[in-house]
């Protein structure tokens, strides 16, 4: 997006710094802060339909309430299992600071009848049975990695940047990450995870996304765990944004109430 010196510099200058031209000088770590910084609302709502798939086609569906909240330095998140019996009652809740404190993190579990806090080793954990791990439910600050810009290419017909993202911390679950972010919206559109030996783990597939009341809202990801053959589809309906929720909603006794 005449013969002097002077006048062709000048040029430059202007050519490089339109506002056609300004993308093209963003750095890794510019485009993942504003992937961050992506506007998501005071308050969003909706169902989610979480589907497993295993490597022999087998389905198994979930289904859930999620709530999320906005307040500036910290965004919560909860979400409340309504279906099947076996997972009925079950809750879990994040939050997540703008200062790039670590999130905080419970899980509800009815037949134990306690909020469980999760600790920082127990965030790799996958929840309840689908690909992704506590981490991965969590709002990861850009600070927490070093951010290199390594290509530019087209995905499903958009425009995006592929950044590398590697953890400051050696001893984070993932050695590296990709993102491919649309060069326009500046989302993220897909994401794919390296373990430990630097192979190929998960992909994570931004499926469907619609614009809410001027927010642009994730309506269905997928994520597919390579290494397994396994795959976790998530689909959010019935939202609804800025409507306003209570604060109330995202507290240890809310978790144990349901929905």
């Amino acid at each position: 997006m005449k013969t002097s010196l002077l006048t062709i510099v000048g040029s430059i200058i202007i050519f490089l710094f339109s506002p056609g031209n300004l993308q093209a000088q963003l750095s890794g770590e510019a485009i993942m802060v504003k992937v961050y910084e992506l506007p998501t609302g005071d308050n969003t709502q909706g169902e989610l339909i979480m589907t497993l798939t295993n490597k022999q086609g087998e389905e198994r569906v979930r289904k859930l309430t999620q709530y999320l909240l906005n307040e500036g330095d910290t965004e919560k998140k909860i979400m409340f299992f309504t279906a099947p019996a076996d997972v009925k009652g079950t809750s879990f809740m994040n939050w997540s600071y703008s200062s790039g404190k670590d999130d905080d993190q419970w899980i509800y579990l009815p037949a134990l009848k306690r909020t469980k806090r999760i600790s920082s080793s127990g965030k790799g954990d996958y929840f309840m049975g689908s690909d992704f791990t506590y981490d991965d439910l969590g709002d990861r600050h850009p600070t927490s990695d070093t951010h290199q810009l390594v290509r530019e290419e087209g995905l499903n017909g958009v425009d995006c940047y592929v950044v590398e993202s590697t953890p400051k911390d050696p001893d984070y679950m993932y050695s590296r990450t990709l993102t491919w972010v649309d060069k326009s919206r500046f989302i993220g559109l897909k994401r794919a995870f390296y373990d430990e030996d630097g192979d190929l783990l998960k992909i994570l597939t931004i499926k469907s996304i619609d614009e809410i009341n001027g927010i642009l809202t994730i309506l269905e990801t997928e994520m597919e765990q390579v290494q397994k053959n396994h795959r976790t589809n998530m689909k959010f309906s019935n939202v609804k944004v800025n409507q306003g929720i209570s604060a109330n909603k995202f507290t240890e006794r809310s978790m144990t109430l349901g929905q």
